[in-house]
Order: C-alpha cells, then structure tokens, then sequence
C-alpha cells in the first residue's frame, strides 16, 4: 500500500553511557492524502518519537537506526539540515501540544506568521500579510488584520492553538503532524480544534498524523489507528474496528479504562495489561498518623466549605482614574457550600472562573466581597489569627500540573515534609521522616522514593508524590484543581481510584475541577456548572448527565467527544 507518508521498519535508538535505548522498533505506517491517522498510547510508548523522527528532530543523542520515511516517494533519511530545513514547513507542518511554547511570546502574531511565510513560500512585505491574514481568517480567529499586531498572551489557550495550526499550514503543507494538540484545551474548545483540523484536511486534501493518548478523540476525527505500547505498534486498522471490535490484549485494556460519561461506575478500570490488575497495597489508618487528629477541633457541622456571593475582579487595563480602568469579573457573586464527606465538582471552559473559585478558597486569592467558611470558621480574615490558621490547616491543594508544582531542586522527603515542619506537627525530625515514608507507602511509591528527586519520575508518580504532600498536614479537605488533565488514561485511572480510596479511608471532603466531564460524572456527588464568572446549574451528578436543565450545561455535554464506538 503506497501513500503520501510511507514509514517502514523505523527504529529510533537513544544511546545513554550505559546502555542504548530503543524507543520505537519495526514501525510500519502509511498516510494517505485527505486521511487522519490516530497514534494512540500512553506516555512512554514512542508516540512523539515517530513524529519527531519524520522532520528529523529528535532530540540528541536520538538517531534512526533502521528504516525509511519517504514522503511522496522521497525518502527523507539520509538529508542534510539544509535538506530537511526544506522539508520543514513547506512540506511537513507541525502542531506541538503546548502552543505556548511553539510561540514567541516577544514577538507579535503577525510577525511569527509573516517571518514563516517568508521563509517557507517566499511572499514578503504586503504579500505576506495579507497571506497572514488569510491564514488566521481560515482558523476562525475573528478580525485577523486587527489580531497581527497582538501577543501570544493576549490569546485564550484555543486561540493560541487555532494561531499555531495557521503557523502550521503557512508553507502550504502535504502533511501536518498534529502531537497532542488538544490535551490543555477543554471539551468545547477541543471540539473546536478538532473539527478544524478535519476541514482542513479535507479541504486541502491534507495527511494528518493525530498523535494522542486520548481514545475520545480518536474516535471523533481518525479514519485510521495505530495503537503502540513500549515502542511497537501492537494494531492497526480503521477506527470503528479497531476501537469497537479490537483484537489486541493491550488496546482491549486500554479501552477499558476510558471513564464512561453514560453510567458512573465504583472504580476506574486499570491497564491490567501493563500493571497485573494490582491493586494498592490498603493501610489501617486507625493508628496511622493519617487517621489521627492530634487535637484538631472536631467539626460541628455537616457544611465543609460555605461559599456566599464570592467576587473577584482582574485589572486588564491600568489607569490613575479608577473608572478608566478596565476590569474583567473572573468572579460574579459565586455561591454554594459543600457537604462534609462529599466530592463536589466545579466544570466550565477555560477562562469560566472554576480555577479562580479554588484559589479563593485556598487563601492564594483574596476576594473583593463575599464569604468563605471551613466547618463554619470565617476565613478571610488575618492568616496569623490562630482559630483563622487552624481552620486553614483542615485544607490542601492538588495543583494540575505535576512537573511546575514540585520544586526541583528537593529531594521527596522535603517535599513531602514541608507542611509537617510548616505547621509543627513532629517533635523530632527521625519521626518527620518516618511519617514521610508512611505517607509515600500509602499512595503507592514505597518509602524508598524519599530519597529521591522528582525529575526522577513519571508524571502519575510526580501527581502522586503532590497528593502524599498534600496529605501530610492530616486536611478534611482536598482541593484537586485538573488533577489529571496532564496525565494519559491509565495513569489517570490509578490516580482517580487512589483518591476514591483516600476519601473512604479518611472520609475526606473533595472539590474536583475539571474540564473532563466523565471523569467529573465518576468523581462527583454533586456538579456546579460555571461560565462568565457565575454559576448557571448546581445539582446531583446523575441529574446533569441524564437530563440537565440549563442551555449551557447542554451545550457542555453536547460537546464530549462520542465513545460510540466502544459499545
């Protein structure tokens, strides 16, 4: 079978001092003009290696041992830099999964795109903006002319991403590698993206590699998927076989571990394929420093958090006279109140305030108006106020990315320590580590990681080390801010059954934000659905799946990525 794209026997090695690594071996793919093709596993499984080797980027010391890419019968191994500087862009586009990071954040929009047009298809001066023009009004950004002369920062995270596929087909591509091109983008912008990406390659007669770790959107945009574990692709075929009727051990364990929106179900499926169907080793907390109280006020009520008509505005444009200032209300007389026991759900597009709401909550904001109460304890006075500082301590923040909300530079023990030490729990520093250790024990990395730094492991690992920490103060409370959004999906399963385990085991209360609405349905009790700044529906989980009642909750829902196929 011939195509645009024709991938066959490709290794990709990295030589370390020790030994060489293969990341990828006896890869075998075709992409055909007007088709997408889904790369699908999990973090690790050389997913992003085949696309890096494609454009001759990998990162050193990374070399194809063995193989041929040929793109339009070319054969693209072997070039020069200045033969594959020709390749890039002109003919091969690309769309990274960060588009802060793909763009230049000194420099304007319209010279990014001007600055590659230039080089790739030669157009200069008026020619060229006005082509950069085209190319935004193509990806529905509205009033692109004016839009040239702004910053990445002054985008939302969709249009950064909708800036970065016109940078992508600035060169006039044959072929576009899209590599996680939605992961930070909620589910109604992510809609978005992904049907832009398919009416541009049918529009323009496009091959699209999709690489990916989510199976929805495979589902949604794919007309073909290859399914890859430790380097191999395991299967291959057309979308509605492979996904609906798959052959292979691996992808069968895969699909299974995709949280369903239609049913809630008592626990994730894991991998068993690459885990074993090991369950976490269950601790009796009865004696465990996490089932002490150490003198904690025992809570009189049955309302965890109260929240009464919260308000919080953002200055965007400073002036000296308070009415020429230009504010945006993140915050809009925001109230609810959260059971003791219970996992509440925030949902809503970036930008709704859900974010926003959890920092005020978690003392890192300060609101102009409103209140916040924890067991019944006003909050948001002075944080040296002691009964103010006890009330605080009964709370913890999971934040969402693993690798920025861990120092570096610390070892594990630290890490998880520092609240110990911060609110004087141990009277010694031989009973600090002990407690560490126990802690490490308890989320499944084992008492050996508090030796260690966190580059030193994965990001389910790294989300786990952020939970022991926050556990380590003994809090009622867990506020778990996109606690999984950065993580693929059978990382995401152990870490969303390993927090179900913790509420049973310490009755903790729980608010979980989330763009990821089945994981929202799983998780939650009870759901707010926020948008503008104001909440617009609160009610029971079931009830906004089945049958929710406002426009925007619907409009939510509408947009999931449909699983179809896995019936």
């Amino acid at each position: 079978m011939t195509g645009l794209l024709e991938i066959s026997g490709l290794a990709v090695e990295f030589p370390t001092r020790r030994e060489t690594f293969r990341a990828t071996s006896d890869i075998s793919l075709v992409v055909q003009p007007g088709e997408v093709l889904g790369v699908v596993g999990e973090s690790g499984a050389g997913k992003s290696t085949i696309g890096n080797a494609v454009i001759d980027l990998l990162e050193a010391p990374g070399r194809v041992a063995a193989g041929s890419i040929k793109l339009s019968g070319e054969e693209l191994r072997g070039r020069d830099e200045d033969g594959m500087r020709a390749i890039r862009g002109s003919r091969v586009g690309m769309i990274f999964q960060d588009p802060q990071t793909s763009l230049n954040p000194l420099m304007t929009i319209g010279a990014q795109l001007e600055e590659t047009i230039e080089q790739t298809i030669g157009l200069v001066g008026e020619a060229a903006t006005d082509r950069a023009v085209e190319l935004l009004e193509s990806v529905g950004i509205p009033e692109p002319r004016t839009r040239l002369a702004a910053y990445p920062h002054q985008f939302s995270g969709g249009m950064r991403q909708r800036v970065v596929i016109a940078l992508a087909l600035a060169g006039e591509p044959e072929l576009i590698i899209a590599d996680e091109p939605t992961t930070a983008l909620d589910v109604s912008i992510q809609a978005q993206i992904l049907d832009l990406i398919k009416d541009l390659c049918r529009e323009r007669n496009l091959g699209v590699i999709l690489i990916t770790h989510d199976i929805g959107v495979i589902a949604t945009i794919a007309d073909r998927v290859a399914v890859m574990f430790r380097g191999r692709i395991v299967e291959t075929g057309d979308v509605a076989q492979v996904l609906g009727r798959p052959t292979h051990e691996y992808t069968r364990s895969l699909i299974a571990a995709v949280p369903r929106a239609d049913r809630k179900v008592r626990r994730f499926t894991s991998v068993d394929y690459i885990e074993g169907g090991e369950e976490r080793r269950r601790i009796d907390t009865s004696n465990h420093w996490l089932g002490q109280r150490d003198g904690q006020t025992l809570e009189t009520t049955d309302e965890a958090v109260t929240v009464e008509n919260l308000e919080l505005s953002f200055v965007l444009e400073k002036a000296l006279l308070k009415r020429n200032r230009r504010m945006l209300k993140a915050v809009d007389d925001v109230s609810f109140s959260i059971r003791k026991g219970e996992t509440f759900g925030l949902v809503g597009e970036s930008g709704s305030g859900k974010s926003t709401v959890a920092r005020l909550i978690a003392g890192l904001y300060q609101p102009h108006s409103g209140s916040i109460r924890i067991f019944g304890t006003d909050v948001l006075g002075s944080p040296r106020d002691p009964t103010i500082r006890a009330a605080r301590r009964k709370l913890q923040m999971i934040f969402q990315d693993p690798y920025s909300s861990l120092n570096g530079r610390m070892r594990v023990l630290d890490i998880v320590a520092e609240p110990i030490r911060f609110f004087k729990l141990t009277r010694s520093e031989s009973e600090t580590r002990q407690i560490v250790q126990d802690l490490l024990d308890h989320v499944g990395l084992g008492a050996s990681a508090a030796t260690r730094y966190p580059h030193e492991f994965s990001g389910g690992q790294r989300q786990r080390i952020s939970i022991a920490r926050a556990l380590a103060s003994r809090p009622r409370i867990l506020i778990c801010d996109e606690p999984t959004s950065a993580l693929d999906v059978s990382i995401q399963a152990q870490i969303v059954n390993l927090l179900k385990d913790l509420q049973e085991e310490l009755d903790l209360t729980m608010l979980f934000i989330s763009h990821d609405l089945p994981v929202i349905r799983q998780m939650c009790d009870r759901v707010a659905v926020m948008k503008d700044g104001q909440i617009c529906e609160c009610t029971d989980a079931d009830a906004l799946f089945d049958s929710p009642s406002h426009a925007y909750s619907k409009h939510l829902l509408e947009q999931m990525p449909r699983l179809d196929l896995l019936d």
